[in-house]
């Protein structure tokens, strides 16, 4: 129907007659000539209707905007002084020979260039919202990254294969999505959290170099950078070691980034967890900011404010610094609003000390806690942080978990919002994780990324003897303080495997019965294999410059896990929920009803 996209048309076609399908981004009466914007995901291209045509100017008078229009017309140079450099045809504009509505459209519930919409209405007309030149480059820039990483890995011998979408439920760490089965009464499916078994299981069947685009499902709280069903790009090889694997991924992003955004990415430093977790609070540190936590743990020991004191001398606490240079420029009422932010994360208060005048001592320093500490521990205070005249410097004393969050989040928030950032990307590679953690209760170990990342070389004996120093081959590939992509080398030999359900409080028939499949399969010679996963919509959001991963996704959830496009999930009528063998508890149906009220 059309000889040209409506954004390709340019000067070489000048004196051409093109014909034209597209929306009708804006019609504008000009005494007596009609222009119209016609828009397709190409861009925008400016159409003159003149009066002498007068069919033509006719049907011009009857369109409104997002009117689906084909247009036939000649191109022709814009008059002089009307040039629009901000447009890929702002040099030219298509004379109207015939216009054709191939369809009216009813008037929209908003404007597609209005920037202040609320994320409900653009949510419940997506496929309006998706119309806007924004989200049309943010889906375009979604295709040229998977189209890139696809050729990429296609250059370098993986093989893309697909992974089941209805599997067992296995423990990963967040709950399920179930999917109840009808040939199988009482029995369910599970939705993956990732391919993690089956790329396994295909390293075992030979294919070496395997990977996919895939979906990813988890039932968890939400926020902005996390959907229930998200896409990642599965990664797994044989006979690769960690730092083969994470070259392999670094030479990528760089062509990634150059292809697509024409960007040279820096070097990609090399960060052990530990450190990451003492400099940054973080194991996804933003290294644009350069504000870091200075460790005041061993000074705080023995002073008489049992605020810092009492985490001080507990096994699970710390107390750290953070140094703002230049300021004690920050308002009372500022730090009452970072005081208000750290308690997202847990933090009871945000005690802080301005630095007046480092040479007067005790008397140089205002804040209420300078009282509390001894001269000892604020010579320390000083001299670690490297304060001088005019620095504010936060504190946080509490469990490591709660102090790591919360100062790690403040360094952020602080180093954006007051000019301690700098470089558009730093990548960061962040390795020798732990092998285990505690979990909420602090009673038992739990696996830190998933029960089949293989320990670190010598730390094999660690599993049984002492687990919390156990490290792993265990690497994240983070970006501007997001989180990537994270993989390890997994276990291959089943001496090790079964040292770590060990560790993990798992016996033996616990383990087959979760992942007995996997467990037979390494028997008959596992190769040594390794691999990472990278989030594409995190990395789309990135690249973009977008606020929030649904800015990335064509029909996304809300935080509550709702489409308000399709009004998902929904209730389904008796007949469905007999044959799959359901019954609605009472309760679940009195809350569905409630919830309908509100």
């Amino acid at each position: 129907m059309r000889t040209h996209y409506c954004g390709d048309v340019n000067r070489s076609h000048l004196d051409q007659t093109v014909t034209l399908c597209g929306w009708a981004h804006r019609r504008r009466d000009h005494g007596g000539v009609i222009f119209i914007d016609l828009r397709d995901r190409e861009g925008l291209v400016q159409v003159v209707c003149d009066p002498d045509r007068a069919a033509t100017f006719a049907t011009a008078e009857a369109i409104r905007n997002e009117f689906v229009l084909k247009i036939t017309g000649l191109v022709r140079n814009r008059p002089e002084g009307t040039v629009n450099p901000n447009l890929s045809t702002g040099e030219i504009e298509v004379l109207a020979q015939e216009i054709e509505i191939l369809n009216a459209s009813a008037p929209i519930p908003f404007q597609l260039d209005d920037e202040n919409l609320s994320e409900t209405v653009r949510l419940t007309h997506r496929y309006l919202d998706l119309r806007r030149p924004a989200m049309q480059k943010n889906m375009m820039l979604r295709y040229q990254v998977s189209k890139n990483l696809r050729h990429a890995l296609d250059e370098q011998g993986f093989i893309e294969l697909e992974t089941p979408m209805l599997t067992r439920s296995t423990p990963e760490g967040a709950r399920d999505y179930l999917v109840p089965s009808r040939v199988h009464p009482g029995h369910f499916y599970a939705l993956p959290q990732s391919p993690q078994l089956f790329k396994q299981l295909l390293m075992v069947s030979g294919f070496d170099r395997y990977y996919q685009i895939v979906k990813c499902f988890r039932d968890e709280d939400l926020r902005a950078d996390r959907q229930p069903e998200f896409t990642q790009v599965d990664i797994e090889t044989s006979f690769l070691n960690e730092q083969q694997i994470t070259d392999l991924v670094e030479t990528m992003m760089r062509r990634l980034f150059k292809t697509v955004l024409d960007v040279d990415l820096p070097d990609f430093p090399r960060m052990t967890w530990a450190e990451a977790m003492r400099r940054y609070g973080s194991d996804k540190p933003d290294l644009r900011v350069t504000l870091e936590l200075t460790d005041l743990t061993d000074v705080m020991k023995d002073v008489d404010f049992k605020v810092f004191s009492t985490p001080a001398n507990s096994p699970t606490g710390r107390v750290v610094a953070l140094r703002v240079p230049k300021g004690s420029e920050i308002t009372r009422g500022e730090i009452d609003a970072y005081t208000q932010f750290v308690a997202i994360y847990g933090a009871r208060g945000l005690a802080y000390i301005k630095v007046n005048d480092v040479a007067k001592g005790r008397e140089g320093l205002q804040s209420p806690i300078v009282k509390n500490l001894s001269d000892a521990a604020l010579k320390a205070v000083i001299e670690r942080t490297g304060a001088t005249d005019g620095d504010l410097i936060f504190f946080g004393a509490d469990t490591a978990k709660v102090v790591n969050e919360a100062l790690g989040a403040l360094r952020a928030k602080i180093g954006h919002e007051r000019g301690f950032a700098e470089g558009a990307w730093k990548p960061l590679w962040v390795v020798d994780f732990p092998m285990f953690e505690r979990d909420e209760e602090g009673n038992r170990w739990q696996a830190l990324h998933h029960p089949f990342t293989a320990p670190a070389d010598g730390h094999e004996e660690l599993l049984s003897s002492d687990p919390g120093k156990a490290l792993s081959k265990a690497y994240d590939f983070v970006l501007n303080g997001w989180e990537l992509g994270g993989g390890s080398i997994r276990i291959h030999r089943q001496e090790i495997q079964s040292k770590v359900f060990q560790a993990l409080n798992i016996s033996a028939e616990e383990a087959q019965e979760k992942f007995g499949f996997l467990l037979e399969a390494l028997q008959y010679g596992a190769p040594p294999h390794g691999g990472l996963a990278l989030g594409l919509d995190r990395l789309v959001t990135l690249m973009a410059g977008a606020e929030s991963i649904r800015d990335v996704i064509a029909f996304p959830k809300t935080q509550r896990a709702s489409c308000l496009l399709t009004q998902a999930p929904n209730a389904v009528d008796e007949k469905q929920l007999r044959e799959l063998h359901i019954r609605l508890r009472q309760q679940v149906q009195t809350q569905v009803e409630v919830e309908k009220v509100d």
